[in-house]
């Protein structure tokens, strides 16, 4: 689930209106990429970060503007040329626009926003529509209404439900925003970003300290093991679940592991450490990592062999988990497993 709208909700419930700030497409190179929010709260307090620096800056500027006029605005910011209205000198050398808009604290957007929330805790893709401007006409207000999966409409406008089936077959599996014009207006459709989840097998030290990163960087975070006194909510008070088992042959009998998903082995033993192994082999797993030495590896990896498995099935693995740079404390650790799940992430995108 998204920390930033999980705190929009949050602001909206209390009655707190707050200002915006999308990114609706960027060119070249740029610190952030379409589809990045910021939250302006009318204390001038940010939440979230479209990349910071003069970018930031003057957006947030623009936000407490937005509290007094409640205009909505569209900003374009060029990273490559000096000297104009909304250029800023910075090395990027990109061109971003920014949609920063005024989000009322009325029912209609606590509920968009509610269910947006919901959709995504059960890891339902949703896509979120924001009608702009006329054609030839000001942006004054951003209006919006949030398509469910099941086809299902919420918001203060509504769409045909043609046009709803037809947005939902194009873009419901995208992962960038886009900007569309249908009948001389603009349309904002953001595909809903459902995180991946990472499945920690095995509660020990270095799974504790993995759960709060992963969880920092957006993966839903589910930590299992056989042992309720390691596997229980007084250790892992960030992760989404914790799951305690009989045994580790029987862990993965109500998983749903897809290719979003990523299985990291760090077990208190060689021998959980490859039956976990082995079932993982057994699903579509996007990631697959064990901890352990070459010298373990090539023996878990020769007894697999021998099990029937291939040089192909072992080459899904990452083992020695994490990035190679000498980590030797758990939290050294994790932080080398989480880089790892992150270019991991970021190649799968591509």
């Amino acid at each position: 689930m998204s920390k930033l709208e999980q705190t929009l909700c949050q602001l909206l419930e209390k009655g707190e209106s707050v200002v915006l700030a999308t990114i609706l497409s960027q060119v070249g190179s740029t610190p952030r990429t379409a589809g990045t929010k910021m939250l302006i709260c009318s204390d001038g307090k940010s939440i979230g970060t479209i990349g910071g620096g003069l970018v930031e800056a003057e957006v947030i500027k623009a936000g407490a503007e937005i509290f007094e006029t409640t205009y909505a605005q569209v900003r374009t910011f060029d990273l490559t040329v000096a000297g104009t209205a909304d250029s800023i000198d910075a090395i990027c050398g990109g061109r971003l626009k920014v949609l920063i808009e005024r989000i009322e604290a009325n029912p209609t957007n606590l509920q968009i926003f509610q269910s947006l929330l919901t959709s995504l805790k059960k890891g339902k893709k949703s896509l979120l529509v924001a009608a702009l401007e006329e054609e030839g006409k000001p942006l004054k207000q951003v209006s919006r209404c949030l398509i469910m999966d099941d086809g299902s409409l919420q918001g203060d406008f509504v769409l045909p439900a043609s046009l709803s089936e037809t947005l939902m077959k194009k873009y419901l599996r995208e992962r960038m925003p886009v900007v569309l014009t249908l009948e001389n207006r603009r349309f904002l459709v953001e595909p809903t970003f459902v995180p991946g989840t990472v499945y920690i097998f095995g509660a020990g030290h270095v799974s504790q300290k993995l759960a709060v990163l992963t969880r920092m960087i957006d993966f839903r975070t589910v930590v299992l093991d056989d042992r309720e006194e390691f596997a229980n909510r007084e250790r892992f008070r960030d992760a989404d679940e914790v799951k305690v088992f009989t045994d580790f042959e029987e862990a993965f009998s109500d998983l749903e592991i897809d290719h979003d998903s990523y299985v990291v082995i760090v077990t208190r033993g060689h021998r959980h450490d490859k039956t976990v192994l082995v079932n993982s082999l057994g699903t579509k797993a996007g990631y697959i990592g064990m901890i352990g030495s070459k010298r373990k590896r090539a023996a878990v990896y020769r007894a697999l062999l021998d099990q029937g498995f291939t040089s192909q099935d072992l080459n899904r693995v990452h083992s020695p988990i994490g990035l190679s740079i000498d980590a030797e404390t758990p939290e050294e650790i994790a932080v080398s497993i989480a880089a790892e799940l992150i270019a991991a992430r970021a190649a799968a995108k591509q």
